[in-house]
């Protein structure tokens, strides 16, 4: 024995892979994907409801019929065409000419989740802090983390984030010496809560931004999948400078495809682009012609409503079922879109401590824990409609609520072991400022 520790190569490793840790949403799946198991923590689309056999053949024709170039390498930018049809599918949310959108500043990238890198690539060195949701979308706490930038986080309520909060975040970072980079943002249907920032509330966060020289990455895989009336329109809608819009394929047509775009200010594009062939050389030519094809030959905005209608029943499943089932003491949100709800436990209750017995009980859902830098949110859970049958949706509530009344009595016998920690109520934290990690 040369060593106490399982990997070799720890001494070797660059100073950014020590603070990495896995996500805890990829440490259940080999947990929820088995058949036993009611999974309420991912947030896989519910591919079913495409035309599997029009797609089917679709893809098949791109093989044989254009094989000698949709298998060929591509450019780094992405295709013209697809490019084209990104712009297509951002006018129905506002982002269109009026506003600058242009195909020329589009960057297509491998899903969502390479868009934000690229952007944490461009802006951020060690050290600089992000401002974030409290809580927000755990893959990009990742990124965050790779780039060993530094996550405050910003409190939200049932109207999204809190304006005041976010001016005395900037304030008490500017005070520290801190540098802060920008503002990272789910504006609509958010991931993990389903909260949308509010229309009045949007303006003053771009003003609130724009006053302290700071950038704004909107994050917006959700905003198509409403379920009653329009969305606010995106922030990039309103401002043009300073404002990066991302978004991806994945919720509206197929996440195994990895299709996703940046659209950012003109100046960027080009360093966007070479970062990209850094790290990937092109995007999939294949992947990019299948999207094109599909929005250029199939029914997609009558499918979008599809999705909606499927998931406001699976929506409504869920939140009927935690009205019938869950424990007293036990509030969440409702999301007006979007694939998730976000649910505050009874005082007392830890959501990560909770999990093996959950699992145990045939049920999976996502703690809080995983949705803040700094680990705190075990009140909460983060739990998933788009997936499950409305039938199976209400079973796992039941097999939960079963698991939080154990919790309960458990407590009453023995008492507190441990605590829950800070409480994320709603939204998110009841802390007016920054929660640094």
């Amino acid at each position: 024995m040369t060593g106490t520790t399982l990997d070799d190569y720890t001494d070797r490793y660059a100073r950014r892979v020590r603070g990495m840790t896995a996500s805890e949403i990829r440490a259940l799946f080999a947990v929820a994907s088995r058949p036993e198991v009611v999974s309420l923590a991912g947030g896989a689309p519910y591919i079913a409801a495409l035309p599997l056999d029009a797609v089917g053949e679709m893809l098949g024709r791109l093989g044989a019929e254009h094989g000698a170039t949709t298998l060929q390498y591509g450019i780094g930018q992405g295709t013209p065409e697809l490019r084209e049809r990104i712009c297509e599918v951002m006018s129905l949310s506002g982002i269109d000419a009026s506003c600058g959108a242009s195909p020329e500043d589009v960057v297509v990238t491998v899903g969502g989740q390479q868009a934000l890198d690229l952007v944490a690539r461009l802006f951020l060195d060690p050290g600089d802090v992000v401002l974030a949701e409290g809580p927000t979308y755990v893959g990009a706490l990742g990124v965050f983390q790779a780039a060993q930038a530094q996550v405050a986080h910003v409190p939200m309520d049932d109207e999204g984030l809190i304006p005041e909060a976010l001016e005395v975040a900037i304030a008490d970072l500017a005070r520290a010496g801190r540098r802060v980079k920008f503002l990272y943002t789910i504006p609509t249907y958010q991931n993990p809560t389903g909260v949308t920032l509010s229309e009045e509330r949007r303006e003053r966060v771009l003003d609130i931004c724009e006053r302290a020289g700071l950038l704004v990455v909107e994050d917006d895989p959700y905003g198509q999948l409403g379920f009653s009336g329009e969305a606010p329109a995106p922030l990039r809608a309103r401002r043009r400078d300073g404002v990066f819009y991302l978004s991806t394929f994945s919720k509206t047509f197929a996440p195994g495809l990895r299709v996703g775009w940046i659209l950012a200010p003109h100046a960027v594009r080009d360093k966007l682009v070479i970062a990209s062939e850094a790290q990937i050389l092109c995007p999939s030519g294949y992947a990019q012609a299948a999207v094109s094809t599909y929005l250029g030959t199939m029914p997609w905005r009558q499918q979008l409503k599809v999705y909606r209608e499927v998931y406001r029943e699976r929506r409504d499943a869920l939140l009927d079922a935690m009205a019938d089932l869950m424990p007293e003491g036990t509030t969440w949100t409702t999301p007006g879109g979007g694939l998730f709800v976000w649910a505050t436990l009874p005082e007392g209750l830890d959501s990560k401590a909770m999990m093996p017995r959950a699992v145990a009980a045939r049920v999976a859902y996502v703690p809080g824990t995983g949705f803040y830098a700094d680990g705190t949110g075990a009140g909460n859970m983060r739990l998933n409609f788009s997936f499950p049958p409305p039938e199976r949706i209400r079973e796992g509530v039941r097999r939960l609520a079963g698991v939080m009344e154990q919790e309960i009595a458990m407590r009453k016998v023995f008492g507190a072991v441990g605590g829950a920690g800070p409480r994320r109520r709603q939204g998110g934290s009841d802390a007016p400022g920054p929660d640094l990690a």
